[in-house]
């Protein structure tokens, strides 16, 4: 591996290499961004899913009373 590092002219290992790397850097840092973010709207539409339905027990136990 060396050798083919070697072999690479030397505006390819300064400039190339570097903005590939940046680039792939760059697109990880997003994927993981929208994963924690997809996780965190989930989360948040079951919370508000179980609010809903909690408030809906609580109505139809109020009416059932009265």
């Amino acid at each position: 591996m060396a050798g083919f590092w070697k072999s690479l002219p030397s505006w390819v290992r300064n400039i190339v290499v570097p903005i590939l790397l940046l680039i792939v850097a760059w697109k990880v840092f997003w994927t993981i961004v929208g994963v924690v973010a997809g996780i965190v709207g989930f989360a948040i539409n079951v919370l508000v899913l179980v609010g809903i339905a909690a408030v809906v027990v609580i109505l139809l136990k109020k009416a059932a009373k009265s």
